[in-house]
């Protein structure tokens, strides 16, 4: 936190940049700006502005960089590793202002945007054109590009068309000490010098602030079909993720779901999910421009999974049942989180190693008493691991469940795995990096930190254990 007259020193020099109706000072606004979506974790800053151009921002930082004041980057406040939590106080630079999408270029399949641009709406404002934007976290009504930026956001269809940064071919952003840069750029292929802009892209808000973004884009597919199948073990519907890529399909969506999640999802959305008995469902989605090809593709999809002991086999087509399969699966987090206190591990493996991953959570879990609920995006090994304190005593769950959590990452790593594929590192999950990355590994990125943040006032405290 900063001191009182350091901080009317500073509003009064942020309302010079940004005017008095784009800075926030009451109570009230700190409180909304110190939560994002992690747990229940809530961090005030001292200052929250909104500025509308990326000379502001500019400006901002330098401010802050001669102040030696910590600045934390927020986009929609819909993280779940506390990666927009202003935890050393200090100012907050919403994004929201910015929110235009400045060109889709029809004959290139690409857009400029910027980083404030909700990305349900991108997604559609391409569609209108034909045109598709495929990652889609399941926040994407509400998330910023920006932030799907800075954490590269997968979501269901990351396993056929990949996660943000695929999509990214250059920016726009401003740097801790004010300088703004311009890294990529329209072009399919760039090797004019290293790649500042994936570099730029998954840090979470601690290099660079985001204030334009140039995107790629592909053709929409014509048609999807969603298909629903039924096992009776975790470990059945696990097992048969491999074994439909190995046989030469590779879906547009394989979501794992467990009893547990589904039931969750039910009862907070009022919906009936199809088999939600079942011990474990697999929601698989095709999708091309061919009836034929779609056709061909489920049957293979059901020869697979029968190999596997699949119970049953739904085939969803028009269009209102897909959505509404889709609506009960995208509100899974936040039902589950409505349970209890819990913890959401992002963990990600080879997915051939799904089931020995899904067996060994259940183990440690039922070792320390402590419910887990898994779901997740099982065709590229993405499964979210909810932890629940359930009804476990406040000292029980204080005493076991960072126990838990260690030994869950500790076998996601010797599958090959790592220990968050989507939901990035953040604040809440700092002190479980180095079970994934050696201590080498963590010196160069303190020392490329250090390179674009001298005075470590951009987004400090996340990532790395200080």
């Amino acid at each position: 936190m900063i001191n009182s007259q350091t901080a009317a020193v500073l509003a009064a020099q942020l309302a010079a940049i940004v005017g008095n109706e784009n800075l926030l000072l009451d109570d009230e606004a700190k409180s909304v700006y110190g939560q994002d979506e992690t747990e229940d974790l809530s961090f005030p800053p001292d200052i929250v502005v909104k500025p509308s151009t990326t000379q502001q921002v500019s400006d901002i930082m330098k401010l802050a960089n001669e102040h030696r004041v910590p600045v934390t980057p927020r986009g929609g406040g819909t993280g779940l590793s506390g990666g927009a939590l202003p935890v050393h106080g200090g100012i907050v630079l919403s994004m929201e202002k910015f929110k235009r999408i400045i060109e889709i270029d029809e004959k290139n399949c690409q857009a400029i945007v910027e980083p404030g641009v909700i990305t349900q709406v991108f997604q559609e404002e391409c569609e209108k054109r034909g045109l598709y934007y495929p990652p889609d976290p399941a926040s994407r009504g509400s998330s910023f590009l920006g932030g799907n930026l800075a954490e590269c956001s997968g979501g269901p269809r990351a396993v056929k068309y990949g996660v943000t940064k695929d999509y990214v071919l250059g920016l726009e952003a401003v740097l801790p000490t004010g300088e703004i840069i311009n890294a990529g750029g329209r072009v399919l292929k760039n090797v004019s010098g290293y790649n500042l802009s994936q570099l730029i892209v998954g840090s979470e808000g601690t290099l660079a602030i985001i204030t334009k973004i140039i995107f790629k884009l592909i053709p929409l597919p014509k048609m999807r079909k969603v298909v629903l199948v039924q096992f009776d073990t975790l470990e059945d519907a696990a097992a048969a993720v491999a074994s439909i890529f190995a046989s030469g399909i590779t879906p547009s969506a394989c979501e794992f779901l467990e009893r547990a999640a589904v039931k969750v999802a039910e009862e907070r959305q009022g919906k009936k999910f199809p088999n939600s008995d079942a011990a474990a469902q697999l929601l698989i989605e095709v999708d091309g421009n061919y009836e034929e090809t779609l056709q061909a593709e489920i049957e293979k999809i059901a020869e697979v999974v029968s190999a596997h002991n699949a119970i049953d086999v739904l085939l969803a087509e028009d269009r209102q049942k897909v959505e509404d399969v889709w609506a009960l699966r995208r509100g899974m987090g936040e039902a589950v989180k409505s349970v209890s206190t819990y913890k959401e591990e992002d963990t990600v493996i080879p997915r051939a190693n799904l089931p020995q991953l899904i067996k060994g959570v259940k183990e440690i879990c039922a070792r320390y008493g402590i419910t887990s609920i898994c779901y997740g995006h099982a065709g590229d090994g993405n499964v979210h691991v909810n932890i629940l304190k359930d009804k476990l005593t406040d000292e029980e769950w204080n005493s076991h469940v960072d126990s838990a959590v260690r030994e869950i990452f500790h076998l996601t790593v010797s599958l090959g795995g790592t220990i968050s594929g989507e939901h990035g590192i953040g604040y809440s999950q700092k002190s479980y990096l180095p079970i994934a990355l050696s201590g080498v590994e963590l010196k160069l990125m303190r020392e490329i930190k250090r390179t674009f943040d001298p005075n470590n006032i951009l987004n400090p405290g996340k990532i790395f254990l200080e």
